[in-house]
């Protein structure tokens, strides 16, 4: 996690600061270093540490401590937000692609979602809660083609399928279920909705080559 509003460095950027190539000064300095000043994200493999802190440090004055407690302006990775949204990785991307959540920001090779962003979307998901579904009185707006059209899911089924060659649709729902949540039957309904999209967007690619032959 990055507190609110703290900006960060990056090794690279240390070892500049330091004056000394960055192999020198992970061969030589890290190791200290990193026992005085954590990696902010410590879960992921890139490594970003408080700027304020690694400047102090580099200046030889005490490290000051970060803000204490959870902010809503906090900066987290796809590991954090997905655990707080009860999700796999996956999911979470499969959502940001999806467009469920913001794809969020790169801060030196690291994709971050600020916190407020991610309760709203766990506190207020489409069709859950007083924040989901249709408000009374507004249109009902178009009829979906089917019914998981725009489900985040519906990306991870399809993933799956290309995947599974000949798996049995039952063994690969029971995967998915195990892996994302919901129910194996979920998924089945998941999967054939999928295999039916697929199979509609490969009659379209036939179809546009008859075309083009003709």
């Amino acid at each position: 996690m990055i507190p609110r509003g703290r900006p960060v460095i990056n090794e690279a950027g240390i070892a500049q600061c330091a004056g000394v190539p960055l192999a020198t000064w992970r061969r030589r300095d890290a190791p200290t270093f990193r026992e005085r000043v954590p990696s902010l994200l410590p879960e992921s493999r890139h490594l970003l540490y408080d700027l304020a802190q690694t400047e102090a440090y580099l200046a030889g004055k005490p490290v000051p401590a970060l803000p204490a407690g959870e902010h809503p302006d906090d900066l987290l990775t796809a590991e954090a937000a997905a655990a707080l949204l009860g999700i796999t990785t996956a999911t979470l991307r499969s959502y940001a692609a999806q467009g469920y959540l913001s794809p969020g920001r790169t801060i030196h090779g690291s994709r971050l979602w600020s916190r407020r962003e991610v309760l709203e979307r766990r506190d207020h998901a489409p069709g859950r809660g007083a924040g989901g579904g249709r408000r009374t009185g507004e249109p009902q707006g178009p009829r979906k083609s089917h019914a998981y059209e725009g489900d985040p899911r519906l990306g991870v089924a399809r993933e799956a399928l290309a995947v599974a060659g000949g798996a049995p649709k039952g063994r690969v729902a029971v995967e998915l279920a195990a892996a994302h949540g919901s129910t194996p039957r979920t998924w089945e309904r998941l999967l054939t909705a999928a295999a039916a999209l697929r199979d509609d967007d490969a009659d379209g690619r036939v179809g546009e080559e008859r075309e083009a032959q003709a």
